[in-house]
């Protein structure tokens, strides 16, 4: 196992040329460098957007084989749909889209937009999508992470006045509690996929930009974020490198704002097993979705 603060090779693609990938929101920020960068390098990515015209603008700008199909994370129909379409082997999953700080809003199925885009709609998508996944699964999760707590009596803030941030930071918290008990699963069914989880530190794209009141805090964040290419360059060692199981990889410098790819810290919050498991039960009675008997990679 890779300890916590060891340093990591730059991510090499190379070993993905001819790889099936399918990257969420990857119309902009980090995913859109990600399928850029994994596109560039040989494989095959499938751009898995919201809004179809956006992915065929960002997919204008990509040199490789690239398609874009309509994914809209916020709605379970359009995830089912999504998934029943792709009917080929995927070889990694990069779980990427999500929002940060909005006003409150609901998603098609009535969950809280942040935890129903962000932890439901990826953990719908990766259980539909499990039996025809060769590798591994990425999900992307935050700093933010460590000011998160997950509240099973009230998930969607349907008892709790809404906080913005709060709300962003529990559905993050919730990623890497979907990563863990992912892992778990998927060892205990003896499956060669692997789950996984990055962050990319504090970067410039539009979820930062999306914020028009920012407070003194918030603009000198914007100021410290480094590029998005460096931002994504966690993402791209956790769907290349050859990681444990359940590992989660983030910027080395300026306390996992900045920096090259190394082995990230999890909160104790995010290391709680039983929350996990929770979690997960609470999450299939939300989809509808749940862990697949036949979760074993298909062949090449």
């Amino acid at each position: 196992m890779t300890s916590p603060t060891a340093r990591l090779p730059e991510p090499d693609l190379s070993a993905l040329e001819g790889r099936t990938i399918v990257v969420t929101g990857a119309n902009s920020g980090i995913g859109r460098i990600a399928a850029r960068s994994l596109a560039a390098a040989g494989a095959r990515v499938i751009l898995a957007v919201r809004t179809p015209q956006k992915g065929l603008d960002a997919a204008a700008t990509m040199t490789g084989d690239v398609e874009v199909r309509t994914l809209d994370l916020a709605d379970l129909a359009s995830i089912r749909s999504f998934a029943d379409e792709l009917s080929e082997p995927i070889d990694v999953l990069i779980n990427n889209a999500g929002l940060m700080i909005p006003p409150l809003g609901r998603t098609a199925d009535g969950f809280e937009l942040q935890f129903g885009t962000n932890h439901l709609g990826h953990f719908a998508l990766t259980n539909l999508l499990l039996p025809r996944i060769r590798d591994r699964v990425v999900t992307l999760a935050s700093l933010g992470h460590r000011l998160g707590r997950i509240d099973l009596g009230d998930l969607n803030w349907e008892r709790r006045p809404y906080r913005a941030l709060p709300a962003y930071a529990q559905s993050k918290l919730a990623n890497l509690l979907f990563t863990a008990e992912l892992h778990r699963r998927l060892a205990a069914a003896d499956s060669p996929v692997r789950a996984l989880a990055a962050h990319p530190g504090v970067s410039s794209t539009n979820l930062l930009s999306r914020n028009q009141k920012l407070s003194p805090v918030e603009r000198l964040t914007i100021r410290w974020a480094q590029p998005e290419e460096d931002g994504a360059q966690p993402t791209l060692l956790a769907a290349s490198a050859d990681l444990p199981g359940n590992s989660y990889i983030g910027p080395g410098e300026f306390m996992g704002w900045r920096g090259a790819p190394t082995p990230a810290s999890r909160s104790r919050r995010a290391r709680d097993a039983q929350v996990a498991r929770r979690l997960w039960v609470a999450s299939e009675e939300l989809t509808g979705e749940s862990f697949p008997q036949d979760a074993m990679a298909p062949s090449s």
